[in-house]
């Protein structure tokens, strides 16, 4: 058992990591074929539709992980097909008023940005949410099996289809390259719901039955996750869209470029938290609690260290880094990516608060942290990007990064063994 969990944790690794290449070599596609101009427009408009598409969704997909390992721990099979056809139709619900918001913006566009010609491209995009959908519930699915080993290969699978995408439609502009990301999507949730389907399929059948006393409790875990996770969403998505409001077209650039070790480590922790959301929601729900906090600490330990060790060579370096990566034209990106170091560091070592709350069943505290994080966020990096511009924008998110980390310091030092509230299952022999 030991060498295939450390085989799956190894191969997801391996995924995500290697999605991650692929995502930062087509953001430098892009940024190397497109106009200043036009990858200002290019990082607007997906920033525009992350954000949305993240917002007006309901999360259900957590909900699915903490209570069909719930229902799997009790062998309520018939709850347990219920819920993932629930799953499903409220995943889809929420990727049309996902699409709904897209289109909105693309009208509402000449009235919220400096930057002008966004309409069509965001037109195009609006897509995208309704396509992606039931990729969240199929990974889910996964996840419910242990299996983030595949979930981390279809990340991989889907993030080579959009650089296969970009690095063909790219060098003939912008309407073109999010035609082929919206093509690029479209392969890439047929592929991972029938991979999803099929693992589905291993799990006992069983006449699907009412949720019953759970209905309720199933719906204010929804709402305050996905609450949650629209607030997680504002921390990268949000701020180019407010750069966007109070400075030009090239400050919206030079700030997306800034993004990359954000986005960098944010990936990063993605095999971690993939891990941790299966295996502490699994733990807890069969009460083997100390084993879930004895990974969190882990978990925090290993990547504080490693901020350490990456931020003092990245801070010096970074000029070079970037007339390397990018060419001379993002020169002015240096000191604001240099801010935002700090910021993915941060984050980094914070990662687990997006899948903890959901593990032990309070998804409230995510949204309280969430809260707080937002609320700094936005007023200061509209002031310090007035300011300062990219650099003050990097700034503002670094104060709002800090504050989520003191929220959350000051809450896992209080936290007690009993606020893990395990289920009744019995642990498996």
């Amino acid at each position: 058992m030991p060498s295939r969990v450390l085989w799956r944790r190894s191969a997801t690794a391996f995924s995500v990591y290697g999605s991650t290449a692929l995502g930062f070599l087509a953001t430098i596609v892009a940024a190397r074929e497109l106009s200043k101009g036009d990858f200002a427009r290019f990082a607007l408009v997906f920033g525009t539709t992350t954000l949305l598409q993240l917002f007006v969704d309901l999360t259900i997909d957590e909900v699915v992980v903490k209570y069909g390992n719930r229902y799997a721990a009790a062998e309520d099979w018939g709850r347990f097909h219920r819920l993932i056809r629930v799953g499903f139709l409220v995943k889809m619900v929420g990727g049309a008023a996902g699409t709904l918001a897209v289109v909105a913006a693309a009208v509402l566009s000449p009235w919220l940005w400096q930057t002008g010609g966004i309409v069509g491209a965001l037109l195009i995009a609006s897509l995208i949410p309704l396509i992606q959908q039931p990729e969240g519930m199929a990974g889910a699915l996964l996840l419910l099996r242990s299996r983030y080993d595949l979930r981390g290969a279809m990340l991989l699978w889907a993030m080579a289809l959009r650089f296969g995408a970009i690095m063909i439609t790219a060098p003939h502009g912008l309407l073109p390259l999010f035609v082929g990301i919206v093509a690029a999507q479209a392969v890439s949730t047929v592929s991972v719901v029938a991979v999803g389907y099929a693992v589905f399929r291993r799990f006992p059948s069983a006449p699907h039955l009412p949720l019953g006393d759970d209905r309720a409790t199933i719906r204010s875990f929804a709402v305050q996750s996905s609450l949650a996770s629209g607030l997680t969403s504002l921390r990268t998505s949000l701020p180019t869209v407010l750069v966007g409001v109070v400075a030009s077209g090239a400050q919206v650039g030079n700030f997306r470029i800034a993004q990359a070790p954000q986005t960098a480590f944010q990936s990063l922790s993605a095999p971690a938290r993939l891990v941790l959301l299966a295996e502490q929601t699994r733990d807890i729900e069969y009460g083997r609690a100390d084993r879930a906090l004895a990974l969190l600490r882990r978990y925090v330990l290993g990547t504080a260290l490693f901020s350490v060790l990456v931020t003092p060579p990245l801070w010096i370096f970074m000029p070079d880094i970037l007339r390397f990566v990018y060419s001379g034209k993002w020169a002015a990106a240096a000191n604001p990516c240099r801010v935002m170091v700090l910021v993915a560091c941060v984050q980094l070592i914070f990662a687990w608060t997006k899948t903890f709350p959901v593990s032990i069943g309070r998804p409230g505290l995510r949204l309280a942290g969430q809260t707080v994080e937002i609320a700094v966020l936005v007023p200061a990096l509209l002031v310090f990007t007035a300011i300062w511009g990219a650099t003050g924008a990097a700034i503002g998110a670094l104060v709002s990064s800090l504050a989520l980390a003191a929220f959350w310091s000051v809450w896992i030092v209080r936290l007690r063994h009993g606020d893990l509230t395990p289920t009744t299952a019995e642990v498996p022999a």
